[in-house]
């Protein structure tokens, strides 16, 4: 299939600044910055572009939002923390293609008045780090950053900070903390980062896939990008497979290709030629499909109707044979050990989840444990500082839902059905 970000698939090495300007590159900055920022906001409005973090809030409306703002200065903010266990796509973008990036890193700082940006990475991806730091050389030496941008007299600062290792650390608010020199930890909304972000001043948080999207969408046009998905979910997104499949990577997909079409055109089936017993559409917080769910379109409003979601994109299988008592355990442990502690409600829920859960895998408690998630989820609903005390509750409630007898063989046996 065609693809906006990778038009000629996933490039083989860094693409430097010869290359990227022989197909196009750096074009719609010099077509856009001496226009009005708000015609670019307008574009990237009308081609209905949502952020491709996990929340899918419309990029155009966030960069109103910071535009508006009385308070100066303004900053941008690229957020490629990406500490989604099994997420790919941000890292590819910068090793690959990073002067991509970069361009819509100027022009999204552009169009909200940014004199500052940061580009926030991942600490572990040391090719990434490189790749970018190359990049921004050779687009300085260009005169595509710094002062008087292309002879606009628009002048614009970017500096990259290392993202600690830890889930918390990629959460939008806690980019900013850790921006600022202090520890990763969300703060409590509102205020909301476009009014009161960065330093206190408004700042616009967006991630590494959707500042890569900024430049394809002006040089087609809203009308050229939306021959991309669908009326409502407009674009491509970009999915990553891990070891679960034959042929793990990142794809490139429009919205409303089947979750099919990406489980076994693009990753070649279950490994082993294993059958699907469950999907995570979204890992690790999402609910779980069953396979007979694996002609849902990848777009939000299909997922959601089928009962789960597509946040940033990473797609988790789970083989026939395979226990989803084992599987939610991980979860629950992995957010337990995930959250930060300063929201008493997260600290508490995430631990009671993580306890309740190893007294099931042990065969403890009887069928009335059961009933225990889902009063110490409904307890917490709404709590906490980030979204992070939501997560475990789709994984844990669809398991139990659609893979009763896994947890029925648990607590009455205390052994694993798989073994």
């Amino acid at each position: 299939m065609e693809g906006i970000l990778f038009p000629r698939g996933v490039p083989e090495g860094r693409e430097g600044l010869k290359e990227y300007r022989a197909r196009g590159g750096y074009e719609a900055l010099s077509r856009f910055i001496k226009s009005s920022p708000e015609i670019i906001i307008q574009q990237i409005t009308d081609a209905g572009l949502r952020g491709r973090g996990g929340a899918g809030f419309p990029t155009g409306k966030k960069w109103s939002f910071t535009r508006e703002a009385p308070e100066q200065p303004r900053y941008l903010v690229m957020n490629g923390g990406e500490d989604e266990p099994g997420s790919k796509k941000d890292r590819v973008l910068m090793e690959n293609l990073p002067h991509l990036v970069i361009e819509g890193v100027i022009l999204a700082a552009y169009a909200i008045g940014a004199v500052e940006a940061y580009l926030y990475i991942n600490a572990n991806y040391q090719a990434a780090i490189k790749s970018i730091t190359d990049a921004l050389a050779e687009a300085k030496s260009a005169g595509y950053w710094g002062q008087s941008i292309l002879g606009s007299g628009f002048e614009l600062n970017i500096e990259w900070v290392a993202a600690p290792h830890n889930y918390v650390a990629g959460e939008d608010t806690a980019v900013l903390e850790v921006i600022e020199g202090k520890n990763p930890l969300p703060r409590q909304k509102p205020p909301f980062p476009v009014t009161m972000g960065l330093f206190g001043k408004p700042t616009s948080v967006n991630n590494v896939e959707t500042l890569a999207n900024i430049a394809p969408i002006l040089l087609r046009g809203p009308d050229g990008y939306r021959k991309f998905g669908t009326p409502d979910s407009p674009g491509t997104m970009i999915f990553s497979l891990n070891e679960d499949v034959n042929c793990p990577g990142v794809y490139e997909l429009p919205f409303s290709t089947p979750l099919r079409y990406l489980i076994e055109n693009c990753g070649g089936g279950m490994k082993d030629g294993k059958k699907i017993k469950a999907i995570m559409p979204a890992a690790p917080s999402s609910a779980y499909l069953s396979p007979d769910k694996l002609d849902t379109p990848l777009e939000p409003d299909a997922m959601r109707a089928a009962g789960s979601g597509l946040g940033c994109g990473v797609v988790r299988l789970v083989g026939e044979g395979i226990c989803i008592v084992e599987e939610v355990l991980k979860i629950a442990d992995f957010f337990t050990a995930e959250s930060c502690g300063q929201c008493p409600a997260c600290r508490m829920e995430t631990n009671t989840l993580s306890m309740l859960m190893k007294k099931v895998q042990q065969g403890q408690g009887g069928q009335p444990i059961l009933e225990q998630f889902g009063k110490v989820l409904a307890f917490n609903k709404g709590k906490g500082f980030c979204n992070l005390i939501a997560m475990p509750g789709p994984p844990i409630e669809s398991a139990l839902k659609l893979f009763p007898g896994d947890f029925e063989a648990h607590l009455a046996t205390g052994k694993c059905p798989a073994n």
